[in-house]
């Protein structure tokens, strides 16, 4: 596995992971964010960034991104983002 699919594949599993809480649990700690550092499915050392916060206007929907780079080059990392809607409280 390439290193960059080897990125998406741990993004796309932290993004589901980041997906599982709800808009109005979320709502009540958006903007927030944290960095940690794990594994992708290959094995390879990676920091996990992950943030929520408003797409819009505050109280709206909220955006959910993950970023998945190994530590000394953020810059080579990926990035996936999905939607949690208002309108699915």
């Amino acid at each position: 596995m390439s290193l960059q699919d080897d990125l998406m594949a741990a993004a796309l599993d932290e993004l589901d992971r980041a997906m599982t809480l709800g808009w109005r649990d979320l709502s009540k700690a958006t903007p927030w964010g944290d960095t940690f550092e794990g594994f992708t499915p290959e094995g390879r050392d990676v920091c996990f960034a992950r943030a929520y916060m408003w797409e819009h206007d505050a109280g709206g929907d909220i955006r959910v991104e993950v970023r998945v780079y190994e530590p000394r080059s953020y810059e080579d990392g990926v990035t996936v983002t999905r939607l949690i809607t208002k309108e699915s409280a």
